[in-house]
C-alpha cells in the first residue's frame, strides 16, 4: 500500500510538472524538428541544385568546344536563371563571356560579365569579370566606365591585374603620368617570380618609367 501511495505522489508531480511545462516542451520540440527537417531539405535542394548545374554547364562547355555562341548564350542564360546561387553560374557567365568575345560579339560578351560582377557569390569570379570587363570597356574607348569598374575593393591576390589594367586605360586617354604610377603599382603588387612582370616593365619602360631590377 505505502508503494501504491509513492507511485501516486510521483505520478501527481509529473502531472503537476506537465501542466506547468509540457506546452513550452512541446513547442520547443517542434521548433527542433522543424529545424532539422528546414535543414535537411535545404542541403538536398542545394545537392539537386548543384548536380543539375553541374549536367547543364558540362552542355555549355559542348557548345564552346562547336564554337556555337548562340547555344553557349543560352546555356548560360539558364543557368542565370534557374542556378544564380551555384559557382557553376559565375563560371558560366566567363566562358559565355569569352565565347561571345571570340565571336565579335561584344554586347553579350559585357551583359555577361556584368552579371558575374553584380549577381556573382564569388569574390574571386566576381575580380575576374570586373577586370575582363574593363578590358572590353577599354576596346570600346569608353575609358572612365573601365575605371569605374576597376574601383573599389579587389581580392589581393587581384590587385596587381587591376593596377596593370588601370594603366591600360590610362595610357589610352593619354594620361601617362598616372599610368607609370598604375604599372609601378602594378609591379609592386606583384610575385616576383610571376612571368607578367616582364610585360608591364616593358610598358613601364615604354612610357619612360624607372627601370624595375626585379623584373629583370
Amino acid at each position: 500500500m505505502a508503494y501504491d501511495l509513492e507511485e501516486q505522489e510521483q505520478l501527481a508531480s509529473l502531472k503537476a510538472w506537465w501542466n506547468q511545462y509540457g506546452n513550452l516542451l512541446t513547442w520547443v520540440l517542434i521548433v527542433c524538428l522543424a529545424a532539422y527537417a528546414g535543414w535537411a531539405g535545404w542541403n538536398f535542394y542545394q545537392r539537386n541544385q548543384a548536380a543539375q548545374a553541374s549536367q547543364l554547364y558540362d552542355e555549355l562547355q559542348k557548345a564552346v568546344k562547336a564554337k556555337d555562341n548562340a547555344r553557349v548564350l543560352r546555356a548560360a542564360g539558364d543557368m542565370q536563371e534557374k542556378f544564380s546561387g551555384t559557382v557553376y553560374a559565375q563560371m558560366a557567365a566567363l566562358v559565355a563571356a569569352k565565347s561571345a568575345f571570340d565571336a565579335d560579339d561584344l554586347k553579350s560578351a559585357q551583359a555577361q560579365l556584368q552579371w558575374a560582377a553584380d549577381k556573382g557569390h564569388d569574390p574571386e569570379y566576381q575580380a575576374i569579370a570586373r577586370i575582363r570587363l574593363a578590358g572590353i570597356y577599354l576596346d570600346e574607348k569608353a575609358y572612365d566606365e573601365g575605371l569605374k569598374v576597376l574601383s573599389g575593393s579587389f581580392p589581393a591576390a587581384f590587385e596587381s591585374a587591376v593596377a596593370d589594367r588601370r594603366g591600360d586605360i590610362l595610357v589610352a586617354q593619354d594620361k601617362l603620368d598616372e599610368a607609370r604610377g598604375a604599372y609601378r603599382t602594378a609591379l609592386e603588387k606583384m610575385d616576383e617570380k610571376n612571368p607578367g612582370r616582364q610585360f608591364v616593365q616593358l610598358k613601364l619602360d615604354a612610357l619612360g618609367g624607372a627601370a624595375d631590377k626585379s623584373a629583370a
